[in-house]
Formats: C-alpha cells, sequence, structure tokens
C-alpha cells in the first residue's frame, strides 16, 4: 500500500495576516503545517496500521508539498507524526499558482511517484486554512482521472476498493470507489496524534526531496500566475470594528434595540 498525503505550508491561524503585491504574505517565521492536514495524514497512518505486518513492511505513506523551502516545516512536522518520505515540489515557475495550477502540481508529483510504483491513495484535509476553498481535492482526482470521494469521516480498506462514510445534513452515505482513488477528510473524522520523541528527534535529519518544476515535466504556462485562473487585483486590511454602543435601559430598551437593528438594516 503506497499513499500520497498533500500537506501545506500556511500562516498561522493566529498570526497577523497581510497582503504583499495582492498575495497573501508568508513569512516563514509563523507558519505551520495546515491543521487540517493533520487528520489526513493520520487517517493514512491508521490505514497503514490496519495491515497485516508483511503488507505494512512493504507500504509507504509519502506527504508532497508544493511550497518555497520553508515549506520543509510542515514536511517536518509530517515525519514527526510517523511518515516516511517528504516531497517538496518548489521553483519559481509556481508561485502565485491557484487551485488548478496547485492540482495540476500535485498530480505531476503524484505522477512521478508512480514510475517508482503504484500510488494506491492520495488522501487530503478537507480544505486548507489559508484559503478554504475545498476544492484541489476533487480538482487532483481530475487530473490524475480517478474517482473522488470528498469529506470522508470513516475510511475502511476493502479487496481492491476504499469504502468510505460520510455524513451530509440529511443523512450518513456510504460510498465505494476502486483503487487508486483520491480522498478527502472530514476533520472530525479522527483525532491526529501526538509525535513522540524518537520520531520528533528523527524528523530534524530526515533527508527531504526537491523537486521542480523541469522534474515534473511541467509546462510553465499551466502553473504559477501565468496558469492562473483566477486574480486578486486588490487588497485592503480588515476595517476595524466599530466602537461598543452601551444603551442604559430605562424602561425603553426593546425600543433602542429595534431603533438600532433598522438603523443598521439588519432587519
Amino acid at each position: 500500500m503506497r499513499i500520497a498525503v498533500p500537506v501545506k505550508y500556511v500562516p498561522d491561524i493566529n498570526a497577523e495576516r497581510k497582503f504583499v503585491d495582492c498575495r497573501v504574505d508568508r513569512d516563514p517565521g509563523v507558519g505551520t503545517l495546515n491543521e487540517l492536514d493533520e487528520n489526513a495524514l493520520e487517517a493514512a497512518l491508521r490505514l497503514v496500521e490496519s495491515l497485516d505486518e508483511a503488507e505494512q513492511a512493504s507500504s509507504e505513506i509519502v506527504a508532497v508539498t508544493v511550497a518555497p523551502p520553508e515549506g520543509d516545516m510542515a514536511l517536518r512536522k509530517a515525519f514527526q507524526m510517523g511518515v516516511d518520505r517528504g516531497v517538496r515540489v518548489s521553483d519559481d515557475a509556481l508561485a502565485g499558482s491557484d487551485y488548478f495550477g496547485t492540482a495540476t502540481a500535485l498530480a505531476a508529483a503524484v505522477r512521478r511517484l508512480e514510475t517508482e510504483g503504484p500510488v494506491d491513495l492520495v488522501i487530503t484535509g478537507m480544505a486548507a486554512l489559508d484559503g478554504l476553498g475545498s476544492v484541489v481535492p476533487a480538482l487532483l482526482a481530475a487530473e490524475l482521472d480517478r474517482p473522488a470521494v470528498t469529506f470522508a469521516k470513516k475510511i475502511a480498506l476493502l479487496d481492491g476498493s476504499v469504502e468510505v462514510t460520510r455524513e451530509t445534513d440529511e443523512a450518513a452515505e456510504s460510498l465505494l470507489a476502486p483503487l487508486p482513488a483520491v480522498l478527502s477528510v472530514a476533520d472530525t473524522a479522527n483525532r491526529p496524534r501526538f509525535p513522540n520523541f524518537k520520531l520528533i528527534m528523527a524528523a530534524r535529519s530526515k533527508e527531504i526531496e526537491a523537486w521542480t518544476a523541469a522534474d515534473l515535466g511541467l509546462d510553465p504556462g499551466q502553473v504559477g500566475t501565468a496558469g492562473a485562473r483566477t486574480e486578486t487585483t486588490h487588497a485592503a486590511p480588515r476595517p476595524e470594528k466599530p466602537a461598543v454602543e452601551l444603551v442604559q435601559d430605562k424602561g425603553e430598551g426593546g425600543k433602542a434595540l429595534a431603533e438600532y437593528l433598522i438603523r443598521h438594516e439588519l432587519v
């Protein structure tokens, strides 16, 4: 069983966010592994752990990121959780890639991994917290021409297939997809493990493979700013919240509240 897990290096959700030249400023000092990707890593680890010893010995989990060199921080965190291998796709030509360009680059990385042996599953988080688009898993499946099963809550391997349970607002769905397939994992699917000391220490020196766009045979016109189908033309800081308005209730609090709601067109 070989599993590829795309992970993303994102700005810390608690840090101040800003744009530079209409792009998110990714300060390497305040970046981290996308929290929702930890669910995907945990799902991959549990699937391998569910196999017998012989299958576990021949299995491999590869974390893949499309990022500049500081993205290694996300791969180091993946190593700490227990993945076997880390790959960073890094190239100036990839700067400014939108969802489509990112999916194209990730698909090319998976194809390169397949020159070494089949990749049975690609498991992603449900979204990246810096964009919250939730579309890359489906776009990646389309690029690879594989079934896409999104927002999985439970995952089980069957003979040559994967069975997934996911919950919608109306019902719980059970879906069966043939391997190879692409899955995205809901944030309620599991509780990511805490790294142990041995893995933390090993992650510091573990090798990270760096691949360029040329290594993957990517056409520069398909990725980066040149291949982007969207463009940010303006970015401004979020306006400050207005001062809190305190109204002392002297018997007409309800009337004052109604006037406030009408004045601000909230009703």
